[in-house]
């Protein structure tokens, strides 16, 4: 209860000297944690917001933890949930457009993303209307990370290819890479292959490479995170306050990813609009 009330007569210290930063208080089964929304994430920060006055995220549960990964939380559904149903698909009906900028936030610890479906259903890469998660992750190694930026241009590449082979005008790529997909022949795929990589290649050196910035490597090689998802997901806020509240999170124990214990969000108020 102090440190709520400081918390409070902080936001109000900041807000009258100019310094107000748009944050949210989630108040936990476990603690306290203080996010702050980013102002260039407009369309997430906005909803965000809507969602805490409307009281949506009071009683839910963080339904989805992943040690040294992520904790996740928002879903409507978690609110009354019966013994081993399954969480993660609820929501408020509709979703929004991705506001992904890997080069202004990365997923370091601490970082507030939206979570979303996958790219196969979901290639315009639109985030979920309520459910959200808190980024823990760990520490990685230069090697690590070089790895890491190699597997990010190889997806590049992957969807260059994927933009290339769905054109009207390559249906017939498109049907042999079926066809021979279908019948195994992995010979035939792997000729088609060293006819399409010149072309895919041509179209990778038009763009932009993924490529982690001096302050990704730093931050990841020291607080830690998970760069692998950077510039998939939209990034729309950190953690001010509570990280060590997020961590103990984290190691709660789990069935599969949910949590054997009920971790709560008792409720959720905005301290500093």
């Amino acid at each position: 209860m102090k440190k709520l009330a400081f918390l409070l007569l902080m936001s109000l210290f900041l807000k009258l000297n100019g310094l107000a930063q748009t944050q949210v208080l989630l108040v936990t089964s476990e603690g306290n944690i203080v996010v702050r929304l980013y102002d260039d994430t407009p369309l997430h920060k906005e909803n965000f917001l809507k969602l805490v006055k409307n009281h949506f995220y009071d009683s839910t549960l963080f339904h989805r933890i992943v040690k040294e990964f992520m904790i996740q939380g928002g879903d409507p559904d978690s609110k009354h949930p019966v013994a081993g149903m399954p969480l993660g698909n609820g929501g408020p009906g509709y979703t929004i457009p991705a506001e992904i900028t890997p080069e202004a936030h990365f997923h370091k610890k601490g970082a507030l993303a939206a979570a979303r479906q996958g790219d196969d259903i979901n290639p315009k890469k639109a985030s979920s209307g309520s459910q959200f998660y808190i980024v823990v992750g760990r520490v990685w190694n230069e090697q690590e990370l070089n790895t890491m930026e190699q597997r990010m241009q190889f997806q590049q590449k992957q969807e260059l290819f994927s933009k290339w082979i769905n054109k009207p005008e390559n249906s017939a790529f498109q049907k042999k890479f079926a066809t021979f997909q279908q019948q195994r022949k992995t010979d035939s795929l792997q000729l088609l292959q060293k006819q399409i990589t010149p072309i895919i290649e041509a179209e990778f050196a038009k763009i932009k490479p993924a490529k982690m910035s001096p302050e990704q490597r730093q931050t990841y090689s020291t607080v830690g995170g998970t760069p692998h998802l950077d510039g998939n997901y939209t990034i729309f806020g950190e953690v001010l306050d509570g990280l060590d509240i997020v961590e103990k999170i984290s190691n709660t124990p789990t069935i599969g990813e949910r949590p054997a214990n009920e971790v709560k969000i008792i409720r959720a108020m905005i301290i500093n609009p």
